[in-house]
């Protein structure tokens, strides 16, 4: 069984990512698999109505008086646990839309509002909250942190990465909260998996944690081939039909705008490259996103162009909040360069999401991003906005080094692949799934 923390039908992440990977792993290697989600759609004996709250949590949302009451009985009954029922996904509800979102499954289980009332339920009792009502798999792999425990079976927790204590000042969680609840995970759980040797030095070094009992399992791209070999020709219509942009004229970067994807020194850096090539980002607005966009208002950030005989401005540094998974793969293509000069990963798939496209890579020599792009990528200090800004006008100007690590980075990324994937992690449920069935 596997936690849907991570894999809410409205949005993505890397985590999400990792979790729907993992997912459909399980199912290559023959394992039966279920999901435990924990979406806000209300218990309901009606399996049609669980199967439509499932898609759409805001169906048949109940009165104040009986939302009410069911809080105060979540007050009361929290520590003896919280109960899933099954979503019978029967087909009845027309769920084609959210296909390449979903995950590989043989089962849906949910459990209302599971993930938010485990921070209150550990935060008030200082207990890992227990789940019931499910039938109990041989293995419960948690994506992700989370103060949950299913009672009767191993357990085993994926700690991406420790960012909120390696770098406290680039995230909004309460650090002790969170260092207590790192620390509940490492008591409870039967194994660790992580993503990287980074990720497992860090868990090692900051709490003390027994190497033998963490796994690293890194992890894969994962990219259809339809999106993948699609022809060049249609890659470039996509490029500049859906955003205006020349094929293979621009510098991309996609991920959250946040602190630790060190876009501030990235504008800075690109800015000062006097490079041709517009920059461009893609993605959301997350915490602190005004002080790290802050260049994009200076007059530094516009640029004559020429065409037609006519003379006008454009920004050099484009944004974009959003591609779907199809334009996203062609806008990777279609660069001249990724430029991901993050400051901490605990793997960094953007990276690696590059490389499997043959594009080439400048990217940090810091945390587990070296791990990931061995010697396929342009590696600098993400500190240093004149070692970045040398970098892209390497990229810019040297056609036989973009050809070098273009063929380097396909190399690099077959290291990660989705076969070598499923091996590691085979091996990792071979040592950890009782052989009789005996509950543990």
């Amino acid at each position: 069984m596997i936690d849907g923390y991570n894999l809410a039908l409205e949005a993505g992440t890397g985590v999400a990512t990792y979790a729907r990977n993992l997912s459909f792993a399980c199912g290559e290697l023959g394992y039966r698999t279920e999901i435990l989600y924990g979406t806000r759609a209300a218990p309901s004996a009606d399996p049609l109505l669980r199967e439509i709250a499932f898609f759409d949590p805001n169906a048949g949302s109940p009165s104040f008086l009986l939302e009410l009451s069911r809080r105060l009985m979540q007050l009361c009954t929290s520590p003896l646990g919280i109960r899933a029922r099954e979503v019978p996904m029967s087909g009845k509800v027309i769920s084609r839309a959210f296909q390449s979102r979903m995950p590989h499954y043989d089962r849906i289980w949910n459990a209302p509002e599971l993930f938010s009332r485990s921070y209150w339920h550990f935060h008030a009792y200082k207990r890992f909250l227990t789940v019931g009502g499910v039938t109990r798999p041989e293995l419960m792999h948690w994506t992700y942190p989370l103060p949950i425990r299913l009672p009767g079976t191993r357990n085993i927790y994926t700690l991406h990465d420790l960012v909120p204590l390696r770098l406290p000042f680039t995230t909004l969680d309460n650090k002790k909260f969170y260092k207590r609840m790192i620390e509940g995970v490492l008591r409870r759980a039967d194994h660790i998996v992580t993503v990287s040797e980074t990720s497992k030095r860090d868990i090692v070094e900051l709490f003390g944690y027994p190497e033998e009992k963490i796994t690293n399992t890194y992890q894969a791209v994962s990219i259809p081939r339809k999106y993948a070999e699609k022809p060049d020709d249609l890659v470039r219509e996509e490029v500049e039909g859906a955003f205006g942009l020349p094929y293979k004229g621009y510098f991309l970067f996609f991920g959250a705008v946040e602190p630790k994807k060190n876009i501030s020194r990235l504008i800075e850096a690109y800015l000062a490259s006097q490079v041709e090539e517009p920059l461009v980002l893609l993605g959301k607005t997350a915490w602190k996103a005004g002080e790290e966009l802050r260049f994009l208002n200076e007059g530094s950030n516009r640029y004559l162009e020429q065409l037609d005989n006519l003379t006008f401005t454009r920004d050099r540094v484009r944004r974009f909040d959003y591609a779907p998974f199809p334009l996203l793969v062609s806008l990777i293509r279609g660069a001249k360069a990724l430029v991901f000069p993050s400051l901490y990963e605990g793997f960094g798939l953007p990276v690696l999401e590059a490389m499997s496209l043959g594009t080439p890579v400048i990217s940090s020599n810091t945390a587990s991003l070296p791990e990931v792009a061995g010697d396929a990528a342009l590696l600098v200090d993400p500190y240093d906005p004149r070692a970045i800004a040398n970098a892209i006008k390497t990229i810019s100007t040297d056609g036989e080094l973009r050809a070098a690590l273009s063929a380097r980075g396909r190399a690099q990324a077959a290291l990660f692949s989705e076969e070598r994937y499923r091996e590691r992690l085979s091996a990792l449920y071979d040592r950890l799934m009782p052989a009789d069935g005996a509950v543990v």
